[in-house]
């Protein structure tokens, strides 16, 4: 990621520093930040996500419902993606159970090519990273 420089009251801040920032505010309010990747295929012209995207909790029925996207468009738009780019973007889900330990991220969709990633392991933070690549 870019070091930007941004200056306020208190000093410089890099945008790292404001994303770490962002992400602790957002884990103390139990959302879960999923930071995805789709590594770069020639025939990946466009992604998107659809708004029927969960986290689903392994031992109950439960389902984190997705609240934001960031650098991905959710359906019906579009992201163009460059030629042999990889694909990097956040998602911001609604806070799974307490007790959860193990959950999956899916795109339930009514077409081909939705997202699945099984058996993600929680940790303290609630925050992921993800691969998507076939």
């Amino acid at each position: 990621m870019p070091q930007i420089a941004i200056k306020n009251d208190q000093g410089v801040t890099t945008a790292a520093e404001q994303v770490n920032e962002t992400e602790t505010v957002i884990a103390e309010e139990g959302q879960v930040i999923v930071h995805c990747f789709i590594k770069a295929d020639a025939l990946i012209e466009k992604v998107r996500i659809w708004q029927s995207t969960f986290l689903i909790d392994n031992d109950s029925s439960h389902k984190s419902k997705l609240i934001f996207a960031d650098n991905i468009k959710v359906y019906p738009d579009w992201t163009d993606v460059a030629f042999m780019q990889n694909i990097y973007f956040t998602l911001i889900f609604s806070p799974l159970p307490k007790n959860c330990s193990l959950f999956h991220l899916l795109e339930d969709i009514p077409e081909n090519g939705g997202f699945k990633t099984s058996h993600i392991k929680r940790n303290k933070t609630d925050v992921y990273q993800v691969d998507l690549s076939d």
